[in-house]
Formats: C-alpha cells, structure tokens, sequence
C-alpha cells in the first residue's frame, strides 16, 4: 500500500508540475517552486504575488491532521515575514492556498504554512466568508475532476503595514477558479478584507477585472480567443450557484474600490476611487 501511495503521489507531482508550466500567471516577482504549488513572491509588500495550484477530486479532502508550523520559506532569496510580523497585530495569518487543501499528503500541509503563503486577513473574514469559498473550491475539484486555482492579494486600498517588517495589509484579496473540463470555465472572486456578510455570489467578479487591478496575466500561455472569452465573463450557474452572468464591463462599471484618501477629520473618505486609481476625483491630484 505505501508503495502504491508513493507513485500516485509522484504521478500527482509530474501532472502539477506540467499544469503549472502551461498555466503559470506572468508577472514580475521570485517564482518559487513547492512541491504541490507554485507562487510569486513581493519583496516590497513581503507576501505573494500569487500563489497557484491544481486540485484533483482525488486529493481534496485528505486525512493529514493540521499542524500550525508556521515559518519563514527558505526558497525566497530576500526573505519572508515571521512570526512576530503577525503577532499582535489583529490579523490572521490567512493562506492563499489553504492547509485543507493540502490535506492529502504531509509534506504539502507542511509548505503550506511558509509564511511566503501567508497574508493578513480579517479574522473574520478568513474564518467566514473566506473559508466557506475554500470550501467550495475543494468541492468543485471533487465534483469536476481536477482544477486550477489562483489566488492572492489586490494592492488597492492598502490598509497599512504590520510588523517589523512592514507586512503589507491588502484592502482586498481575490480567489480565481479554472475548469479545464468539458469546453472549460472560469469564476473568480473578490473579497474587501473585512467581515463579509452577503452570499457568495454577490462576490463574483470577472478574471480580467482582476487582471486589471493587479496587473497579472492569468493563464497567459492559453489560446488568446478563449483566454479572453473565459476571462470576460464569470458564470454561476456552471459552478452550482445562483445569480446573473457577470461581465468584466459590468463589474468595471459597479466595484470601483473606496478612495484611499484621509479626510481632514482623519476619516476614510467615502467616495469611490477613479477607474485605474486608488483616490477619487477630488483626492486624486
């Protein structure tokens, strides 16, 4: 049995490692390379550009106990956070690829808590709307047999830094899903980090508003007429949710982010921010 568990293990490897290779985001930034996924890390901001991996039915829901053995990556040239980044600081030490996940072999949970994967979230966001999303994704890989997931922070609205260090703090994180199966699809999401009250759905955003914001190109190396049909639009109904086809115009034109300004009374001005900017019209100058 542990002999046939060890080449299905490197079988999954070789698969990963090649579906990495042809799907890998484009951007700048140290690439690193574990076992079971791949990242992109940001030395300015000390935390992942992206962080990218493929999930099949056969490894998303494992039997490998959790161990919280955070710690700095030693494959990153110019260092991570560490744990006294994180302590005291309000924040949760939220995986971009999540330790359930990786739940299927030992080694994989135990990369999965480099802090290279890690990024401050709300603590109620992480434990809540964050984590039933997690959730959901494994439930897809289970459902359609394999699929990609890309996810990571959106450097607009920063909310500041922690940390000796001065780990960035994300006003927003996004979470993108590829199905390859079939004639393939694509869903993403996008979180503001804070407490996230309303259903999943109303979270749905397009991959290439994403892309904008970001400036990453997702799955780059895909044929360039269904990169951009998948990346346009985002479809419930083929991930088993409710709600109305979402178009990269559409939610250009309704989640333009919070102006990042202060008001003279210290206070976070209200206004929403001009497309391609972090400030509004009056703050923008």
């Amino acid at each position: 049995m542990a002999k046939i568990t060890l080449i299905v293990s490197l079988i999954i490897c070789l698969i990963i490692d090649i579906s990495a290779q042809k799907l890998i985001p484009k951007f700048d930034g140290e690439v690193i390379k574990h076992k079971y996924y791949t990242l992109s890390y940001n030395e300015n901001h000390e935390l992942p550009n992206w962080v990218f991996y493929f999930l099949t039915d056969d490894l998303a829901f494992g039997a490998v106990d959790r161990k919280d053995a955070f710690r700095p990556d030693p494959m990153v040239s110019t260092g991570t956070a560490i744990k006294a980044d994180y302590e005291g600081s309000g924040y949760d030490r939220g995986h971009m690829c999540p330790a359930e996940a990786m739940s299927f072999d030992s080694l994989a949970m135990s990369e999965s808590f480099y802090f290279s994967n890690m990024s401050p979230q709300s603590g109620s966001l992480n434990r809540g709307k964050w984590k039933s999303l997690e959730t959901s994704v494994r439930n897809w890989a289970k459902e359609k047999g394999g699929i990609y997931v890309v996810t990571g922070p959106i450097f607009k609205n920063i909310i500041g830094v922690i940390g000796p260090n001065a780990v960035t703090v994300p006003g927003y994180y996004y979470k993108i899903i590829y199905n390859p199966g079939d004639e393939g699809a694509m869903i993403a999401f996008s979180f503001p980090n804070e407490k996230a009250n309303k259903s999943l759905e109303n979270y749905i955003v397009a991959v290439n508003w994403i892309e904008d914001l970001t400036g990453i190109d997702f799955f780059e190396s895909m044929d360039d007429d269904k990169e951009e049909i998948l990346e346009s639009i985002s479809d419930p109904a083929l991930w088993g949710l409710s709600g109305q086809i979402v178009t990269f115009a559409q939610v250009s034109e309704s989640k333009n982010v919070q102006c990042n300004a202060i008001t003279k009374k210290g206070e976070r001005c209200k206004r929403k921010s001009k497309e391609g900017s972090d400030y509004c019209w009056q703050h923008q100058k």
